[in-house]
């Protein structure tokens, strides 16, 4: 069997060039799932201050019953968007995922009722550095974070239901011990949730398609910095 080191550099350029081409693809995909939960965080931002900031508002959302609309409408969202991705239009899923955000910063206005502006700001750049950092390690590092999958989403159970027996007990000993753990947790889901969308990336799709799974991803990543930001606000937040 001949050799032919001419057929050889060929396949090695060849293989070059389509790991380039999947590297430049993969960075495309993850700057657009940043920009998408950038954008997202931005417009809850936004639409809370300017919530919390009209007395109109806070008394039509807060102590009403429309509060609890408000509080369940993000869920709703995000069911519609987690079970109906596959059957939504890009455009349909898009409005979806701002409709969200910006329900989010109705809800979230609360925080500027209960907290002053400065802690608020301070605890958004730490949880934003740490965000940052844990989301890095996720995208950078060799090591299968899958492993870890099952065991943080079994301990986002179990904070959810210590903080509805804590509703009963309001036990200030455990809220100290749900917002250590909710850190703990939410930062390992950051890296865990970048890792994981970096593989799904992997599976190469129509433009539509990677569109709404950029959004999706972008979904994902919002709720792990948003619960990072409440659980470390619980824990350093100054009360007003």
């Amino acid at each position: 069997m001949a050799f032919d080191p001419q057929n050889q550099t060929v396949l090695r350029t060849g293989s070059r060039a389509e790991s380039i081409s999947i590297d430049q693809g993969l960075r495309a995909h993850m700057l657009k799932v940043y920009n998408y939960m950038a954008s997202g965080l931005a417009l809850t931002g936004i639409v809370a201050l300017l919530t919390a900031s009209s007395p109109t508002m806070v008394n039509a959302i807060f102590g009403t019953p429309l509060s609890w609309v408000v509080m369940l409408a993000p869920l709703a969202f995000m069911l519609v968007l987690s079970f109906g991705i596959n059957k939504l239009s890009t455009t349909t899923a898009q409005a979806l995922f701002w409709a969200f955000a910006t329900v989010m910063g109705l809800s979230m206005a609360s925080i500027f009722l209960m907290y002053t502006g400065t802690s608020i700001a301070r605890v958004f750049f730490i949880s934003a550095s740490m965000f940052a950092g844990m989301s890095l390690y996720g995208y950078t590092t060799k090591r299968d974070l899958s492993g870890f999958g099952s065991f943080l989403v079994m301990g986002v159970i179990g904070l959810i239901i210590a903080m509805v027996v804590n509703i009963f007990l309001q036990s200030t000993a455990l809220e100290f011990v749900i917002s250590a753990a909710g850190v703990l947790i939410f930062v390992g889901l950051t890296a865990y949730d970048t890792q994981k969308i970096k593989s799904i990336y992997d599976e190469m799709d129509s433009h539509g398609v990677a569109t709404k799974k950029a959004i999706m991803g972008a979904l994902t990543l919002y709720l792990d910095f948003i619960n990072l930001f409440l659980m470390m606000l619980r824990l350093f937040g100054d009360r007003r």
